[in-house]
């Protein structure tokens, strides 16, 4: 009994150390094989990390390279105006034909002065524009269009005469015909005498009625009608007037209406203001301007310009106020129909100009206007000065501050 204990146990203990020893060596296989899977796993990583860094660095380089291109591109656009990269094709002999003599007056882009025809000795009017200041396309166009309005309507009497535009490297000229007579409401208030009719306005409202009439044939619009755009050619009694500004003039065709808002606050038509206006603005200007002639006073007015939108809309004129009542029943019937809100009612260019009030030989008063007329005049012309003084420094230093902004840009991207 002992022996078959001692047989058993003999017995069962040889055969657990052999399964011990296969065991061992399959636990070791085992291993061995996990340690060449993660040898394998860690290589593919590897790789992976590799090609992935590598990709990355691929990336960045293009990402690089486009912003190297980008750089170079807005350089390019940035530092040299539209104007100094444009040819406008015009003459460009101006220093050989003219010398530039005193300053006439400025703009935003430009300045006017008085030039001699080196020639002849005549004296003109040239509008020199700088070409650093033409930093956008679409200025380039208004230089552009301007000029081709001029030329459109060469040998208007009323309009002032083109002569050539020209161009060098750094400016565009546009010599004009000179004219020394003054603006329109400074010529009124100069009368030594006081003695201002209804008939001295007719003449210089038919005048105006002429040069939208013209506009309008050639499917121009003028868009800035009003009295500091018009100068008399010289301080002679019947000197003609003329139209001197063209800048914001543009051309439009039958059937069309332009979206935008342009023009100056007193001046500008309902329609303009619903983003829907045509030739029948300038008829509206030219009434809100005879309204002044008359009384000396703006027919709409408010302390901002938001608030004189809004009395074009929504209110009429009055002519009530003094001196409304001793002014002629004819002057009324003019100016009411040409400041009709719906322009589809109001007078054209050409039927204004055939109105008992404004027509040659017509029936203007030639009875003097009440005094009263001049002096709100003179305080109207100061306060239009002070304000447009106040306009040019405001655009002055936007205009100063959006080149600073482009030119730091610019400088940033280097």
């Amino acid at each position: 009994m002992g022996i078959c204990l001692s047989t058993t146990k003999v017995s069962g203990s040889n055969s657990g150390s052999n399964n011990n020893n296969a065991n061992h060596h399959r636990n070791a296989n085992k291993e061995e094989a996990k340690r060449r899977h993660n040898r394998h796993a860690r290589n593919d990583t590897t790789h992976k990390h590799q090609h992935q860094h590598q990709e990355r660095a691929k990336n960045y380089q293009q990402l690089k390279t486009k912003q190297h291109q980008k750089t170079n591109s807005r350089r390019q656009t940035g530092v040299i105006p539209c104007g100094k990269r444009t040819d406008f094709g015009y003459d460009k002999d101006f220093d050989r034909r003219y010398t530039i003599g005193k300053l006439l007056g400025h703009g935003q882009f430009g300045y006017t002065y008085v030039a001699t025809d080196k020639a002849n000795g005549d004296r003109v009017a040239v509008k020199k524009i700088e070409k650093n200041k033409m930093i956008l396309p679409i200025a380039v166009e208004d230089v552009k269009r301007e000029v081709k309005i001029l030329q459109a309507l060469a040998g208007h009497e009323n309009v002032v005469k083109f002569y050539n535009a020209f161009e060098d490297d750094n400016y565009v000229y546009i010599a004009m015909e000179l004219c020394e007579g003054g603006e329109l409401l400074d010529r009124i208030l100069a009368k030594k005498d006081s003695r201002y009719t209804e008939k001295d306005a007719a003449v210089v409202v038919r005048q105006m009625l002429r040069v939208a009439a013209e506009c309008h044939l050639h499917g121009l619009v003028h868009r800035d009608m009003k009295p500091e755009n018009f100068l008399f050619k010289s301080a002679k009694e019947d000197s003609s007037l003329k139209a001197t500004d063209f800048g914001l003039s543009d051309f439009i065709k039958p059937g069309k209406k332009f979206q935008d808002i342009v023009g100056s606050a007193y001046y500008v038509a309902p329609e303009v203001l619903k983003r829907k206006s045509g030739p029948e603005s300038d008829v509206w200007s030219i009434g809100v301007i005879t309204y002044i002639l008359l009384c000396g006073r703006r027919p709409f007015w408010d302390k901002t310009e938001d608030g004189i939108f809004k009395e074009v809309l929504r209110n009429k004129p009055d002519f009530r106020r003094k001196p409304w009542p001793s002014i002629s029943n004819s002057a009324k019937d003019f100016v009411k129909k040409l400041l009709v809100k719906d322009p589809r009612a109001r007078l054209t260019a050409a039927q204004a100009l055939s109105h008992p009030w404004v027509r040659e030989g017509g029936d203007a008063s030639e009875i003097p206007i009440d005094i009263s007329v001049l002096n709100n005049m003179r305080q109207f012309v100061k306060y239009s000065r002070l304000k447009q003084f106040a306009l040019r420094v405001t655009q002055y230093f936007k205009y100063t501050a959006l080149f600073k902004v482009k030119t730091n840009i610019v400088y940033f991207f280097k």
